[in-house]
């Protein structure tokens, strides 16, 4: 099974995905966390601007996708963070995993620009910087989601989250 976390940078995925992680492991052994940035960083690719154009973008969504159905296809659990900005890799996701759940974190542009921990919006609403999803490359919400968890409010208890998501998705 698959349960993939989708949302914009500073959307709070990793933080939900760990939570997820971590609770699924505690019952399910062979369970693993596929991060986006760590997966970038793994293969080399996120060094300079070219990574993280619409192309650049597309080559690392295959790879995960692909990365994630080699893992379903062993029998391995998998949590997914990623900002997942192409439709047609959900529904390839949809059609090829064993079983996917797919959950979106909504979350305004003003709340993420105050969360900014990367320092992404800032440079771009400014025209410093450009390729920065949600800004000059548009992003799209899921068409459906499975689970949509509105990460507007400070202070909600993700684990909890974490623990409706496991319980609705019925991977435990």
């Amino acid at each position: 099974m698959v349960i993939w976390i989708i949302g914009l940078s500073s959307s709070g995925k990793t933080t939900l995905g760990r939570h997820v992680y971590n609770l699924w492991k505690k019952n399910v052994p062979n369970t693993v966390l596929v991060d986006g940035d760590e997966i970038r960083s793994v293969f080399g690719h996120d060094k300079g601007s070219a990574p993280y154009t619409i192309g650049g973008r597309r080559k690392n969504a295959d790879r995960i996708c692909n990365l994630c159905a080699w893992l379903d296809k062993q029998g391995i659990n998998v949590v997914c963070c990623i900002l997942s900005l192409f439709e047609e890799s959900r529904r390839w996701n949809r059609i090829n995993y064993s079983k996917y759940y797919e959950v979106y974190i909504s979350v305004s542009m003003e709340k993420l620009i105050s969360r900014d921990n990367k320092n992404l919006y800032g440079p771009a609403l400014r025209g410093e910087t450009k390729d920065v999803v949600g800004v000059d490359i548009p992003f799209n919400a899921p068409d459906n989601p499975n689970y949509i968890f509105d990460n507007n409010t400070n202070g909600t208890d993700l684990r909890m989250v974490a623990v409706d998501i496991l319980r609705k998705s019925k991977a435990i």
